[in-house]
């Protein structure tokens, strides 16, 4: 029997609907990823740190003697000149007022100083005349031996006598000085202080300080006058032009910088990054409880800034920055994103897209940075990976550029 054209046509399309309904419910979904090109390039692996600026040699103005530190005659910020300006005012102590009991043992000090130089003054008097007569036997003695009167044991004996005498004669001088001495130091404790408090004129009874360096005032210590011991600091004062930086680093990132890295300092206030070079890491650490209570092992790293002064304006005493320092560099690197890699069997591995199918592929890295990773073996340049890969692809995986969808 012929079946009718119209049915064979329709018997067709029915067979079409089905397979296509078939199709699609079995048919599986390519995987929304995102994807990143293998590429070679220069690539940097840093240690970041925060840090700040200080000035690298600070001198501190420190009192001379004991006594009374008048007002700063500066101010913090004013630039002084070595050896000109002058920075602190220092008056010595006044002498302390006296007691009945230590007036009198002053006074009594006094007359017996005036009483020691009196007999002082009476033993140089001695000595002189007897100086007098030892030079009067002598040149006699001398005479009788030259007429050939008196032997020469004579003219010895006078020439020794001689020299006792005026040996006598100095020391007696000499006691005298000594007793001068000791009557103006016994006068000196009758000495009153001054009604003003300041001891005498102007200019005569203060120590002024002048400035050891050319730079400026940094910190001021004794602003208002105040009594001030031997060594007490008054004041500091640097070059704000020469400026070092100071990075705190943990101890496990520090033995892996060497004097000489470079280093970029960011997020200072200005628009350019500061070009630096690690001069020293300290040899020393210290325990630092961190913000999560973990305890750290911290050393100082001291960085000098290379960037010209004058790119670097307003850049002062204390200032924060951020640092990046470099450990490793290359010019010419393989890289893979480090959120493409994921572990596997003790090893790294990605899921590289070939012909819009992910492909599981083991890979070797050496150095990682910030963002991406230095491959050894497994990628080739130009290669395409998945990354943040999820639980919905494996090997085999189709897969479509998220990129494209939108």
């Amino acid at each position: 029997m012929k079946v009718p054209a119209r049915n064979i046509i329709l018997i067709g399309l029915g067979a079409a609907l089905a397979g296509g309904l078939i199709y699609t419910a079995f048919r599986t979904e390519p995987v929304p990823v995102d994807l990143h090109i293998v590429t070679s390039g220069p690539m940097q692996v840093t240690v970041n740190a925060d840090g700040k600026t200080r000035i690298r040699d600070i001198y501190e103005v420190a009192a001379p003697l004991t006594g009374t530190a008048l007002r700063s005659p500066v101010e913090v910020g004013e630039r002084v000149v070595r050896g000109e300006t002058v920075v602190a005012i220092v008056e010595p102590t006044a002498p302390s007022l006296l007691d009945s009991r230590a007036r009198v043992q002053a006074e009594a000090a006094v007359r017996e100083a005036q009483a020691a130089r009196a007999q002082a003054e009476s033993g140089l008097r001695k000595a002189d005349e007897d100086l007098n007569y030892a030079e009067t036997q002598f040149e006699r003695a001398q005479t009788l031996v030259e007429r050939g009167v008196a032997t020469f044991t004579r003219l010895e004996d006078a020439t020794q006598q001689l020299a006792i005498a005026r040996a006598a004669r100095d020391a007696a001088a000499s006691g005298l000085a000594m007793a001068d001495g000791a009557l103006e130091r016994a006068r000196a404790a009758l000495i009153a202080p001054a009604v003003d408090g300041l001891g005498g004129p102007a200019g005569e009874c203060c120590v002024q300080i002048h400035a050891p360096i050319d730079g400026m005032v940094l910190e001021i210590d004794v602003i208002s006058e105040r009594p001030v011991t031997i060594g007490t600091r008054l004041l500091s004062i640097g070059r704000p032009d020469d400026l070092e930086i100071v990075a705190d680093l943990l101890s496990s990132d520090a033995v892996r910088l060497q004097p000489g890295a470079r280093a970029m300092a960011e997020r200072w206030g200005g628009g350019a990054t500061l070009e630096a070079r690690l001069r020293k890491v300290e040899p020393v650490a210290r325990t630092k409880v961190s913000a999560l209570g973990i305890e750290e092992q911290r050393v100082d790293a001291r960085f000098d800034i290379l960037t010209p002064p004058e790119d670097r304006a307003g850049l002062g005493e204390g200032f924060a920055v951020f640092l990046r320092i470099v450990e490793w560099q290359a010019e010419d690197a393989l890289q893979v994103p480090l959120s493409a890699l994921f572990r596997r069997d003790g090893g790294w591995a990605v899921f590289a897209v070939e012909n819009a199918t992910a492909r599981l592929t083991p890979v070797e890295i050496g150095r990682r940075g910030e963002t991406t990773a230095e491959v050894l073996a497994g990628l080739e340049q130009g290669l395409a990976v998945v990354t943040h890969p999820s639980d919905r692809i494996g090997e085999g995986t189709a897969v479509v550029d998220r990129a494209t969808l939108e």
